[in-house]
């Protein structure tokens, strides 16, 4: 029960700071720009930090499923379909192509 009167107290605090017919601060609006893709680049450093390029696979299922990721963002504009090409390309190349 607390753990839900918390969670929906931190998700109603923007709504009671901001709500209503009150100007958003510039500070809000530049993190509302930059935020997103900020985070996006650290996840996709986090996901790709501990690829070993010196031994077998080098690296090249994750370099294969990043580049499906990047090409059906840029054709398709849709990020579900994006993660999902990418996630199954990857879990499928590391179960089979480049299984050891």
């Amino acid at each position: 029960m607390v753990v839900a009167i918390v969670t929906a107290f931190t998700r109603a605090i923007p709504y009671l700071l901001f709500g209503g017919k009150k100007e958003l601060p510039t500070t809000v609006k530049y993190l509302g720009n930059v935020l997103p893709a900020s985070i996006m680049i650290i996840l996709v450093v986090y996901c790709l930090r501990k690829i070993d390029l010196t031994s077998f696979p080098f690296g090249l299922p994750e370099l294969f499923s990043v580049a499906i990721v990047i090409v059906a963002q840029v054709t398709k504009n849709n990020t579900f379909l994006s993660i999902l090409l990418g996630t199954a390309c990857y879990m499928i190349l590391i179960r089979t192509v480049f299984s050891v």
